[in-house]
């Protein structure tokens, strides 16, 4: 990575948001020099840059002197995640329309999925999940749709410390099947939990692109009304609105 600062931009901010990130692609604890060669700038300015991000709660230190991202941080991440919902709103009520079905927005979060948006559906008999509800990631459709954006290595990862709960009798919770099956997800663009998370529940779920931490979109219903049969047109009314969102990103 290069130290240098976006035209116009104050440098040593840009400086302290490329540490934040390299931290946050590393995924586990780093010391100054891992942070030091990752982000290309000098010894000491990655001292006095995670300094001041410890002291104000954005980076942590653990006890041997390695570092992670910051406790404050997440405060951070949930109301960013709120406000991308609220942007996202008029897109996912477009896609509750069109479909029938609810539609949602979640993100990743650690190991869990947590929604951040709902339209529900026009019917009254239709899905429910409260905004801010965290899930597993390998019985949902969003949960699959996000595990789909990192690597096989990441994604074992999370999946061996998770666990691979039986959320229902058809949930997949062998992990090599998981991860041959985001493989097909990558492919085809799009997620499905055939009443993996609950009985009864059908969802089809995209990611969105180029979103800061992966980010998915689904609809989801009973499985009466949504079924393989509409997942074909299901998939490319959501990858066209994930695309949409994608520009919130640009």
């Amino acid at each position: 990575m290069s130290g240098a600062s976006p035209a116009g931009g104050v440098q040593s901010i840009a400086r302290a948001f490329q540490v934040l990130g390299v931290m946050a692609d590393a995924g586990t604890e780093l010391t100054v020099s891992e942070l030091a060669d990752a982000s290309g700038l000098p010894l000491p300015t990655i001292h006095r840059i995670v300094r001041t991000m410890r002291d104000l709660g954005y980076a942590h230190q653990l006890a041997n002197r390695r570092y992670t991202l910051g406790p404050r941080l997440i405060g951070l991440g949930d109301r960013a995640s709120r406000v991308l919902g609220v942007r996202a709103g008029e897109d996912l009520r477009a896609l509750a329309g069109q479909v029938g079905e609810t539609a949602n927005l979640a993100v990743l979060d650690g190991e869990r999925a947590v929604y951040t948006a709902q339209v529900p559906s026009p019917h009254s008999m239709r899905m429910f999940t409260e905004v801010g509800r965290r899930v597993h990631l390998h019985s949902t459709g969003v949960g699959k749709a996000l595990l789909a954006q990192l690597d096989d290595d990441a994604a074992a990862r999370i999946l061996r410390s998770a666990g691979t709960p039986a959320m229902t009798g058809r949930t997949v919770v062998d992990p090599a099947a998981l991860l041959a099956e985001l493989a097909g997800i990558r492919r085809a663009g799009r997620a499905i939990d055939d009443e993996e998370q609950e009985l009864g529940v059908f969802c089809v779920a995209a990611p969105v692109p180029g979103a800061p931490v992966p980010t998915a979109v689904s609809v989801s219903g009973p499985v009466q009304r949504s079924s393989h049969d509409r997942v074909a047109e299901t998939a490319a009314l959501l990858g066209a609105a994930a695309e949409r969102m994608a520009g919130f990103f640009r």
